[in-house]
């Protein structure tokens, strides 16, 4: 039965920001206009994510409007590795300096927003940031991407494998397509790729 849950709608977003030097940036799925006088948005980012503590120490970033042009590269690039370990812009030539200094991708998105912090929100497993925006562009009309639509177009069909070849259980990530194998999904587990949680794996039948 489908969770309530995935009936909301949700854009995705490229959130980057820059710490001595060095770029960093991660998809997500929960940014949104707070205020309009004075012009304010609002991004959630997960605890786990070295973007997350560059923007906690900084205060600033950028959110790239990711498009319908988008393809899959660019979420493995920015949502399947981790700052902490990969260097996420180690040859990636799609973007460009912001005035606050931190990037804009310029390739599979069609708008950028930068933003200074106001307000930090402790989530439990995120912080909510409420910002300033400092800055602010369009880079072409293409359509905004939705989760749906990146479920449907852009994200890679997984094969309908229910078990392995010696008989063990396969849960799949329903975000990313990460595969856990075991009899039972630990509860308490979460995606390494994507950081979700178990509630969003299901059995592959």
């Amino acid at each position: 039965m489908q969770d309530a849950m995935h009936s909301l709608t949700y854009g995705l977003f490229v959130v980057t920001a820059c710490l001595y030097g060095r770029d960093n940036g991660c998809i997500v799925n929960t940014v949104g206009q707070v205020t309009s006088s004075p012009n304010r948005i609002s991004i959630t980012v997960n605890k786990s994510n070295y973007t997350h503590d560059i923007i906690h120490e900084t205060g600033i970033f950028t959110v790239s409007v990711i498009s319908e042009q988008a393809d899959f590269r660019l979420f493995k690039r920015f949502g399947f590795q981790s700052g902490r370990t990969a260097d996420k812009f180690a040859g990636f030539t799609s973007c460009k300096r912001t005035k606050n200094w931190t990037m804009c991708i310029t390739e599979g998105t069609n708008a950028y927003l930068s933003g200074k912090v106001v307000q930090e929100t402790d989530l439990g497993t995120h912080t909510m940031f409420i910002a300033d925006v400092t800055e602010k562009g369009i880079l072409n009309d293409i359509p905004s991407v939705t989760y749906a639509y990146y479920l449907e177009h852009i994200k890679p069909k997984p094969e309908a494998v229910g078990k392995t070849k010696s008989g063990q259980t396969v849960w799949r990530c329903t975000i990313c397509g990460y595969e856990y194998i075991g009899e039972e999904l630990p509860e308490d587990f979460i995606c390494p790729l994507c950081k979700h949680p178990a509630s969003d794996f299901e059995k592959v039948e």
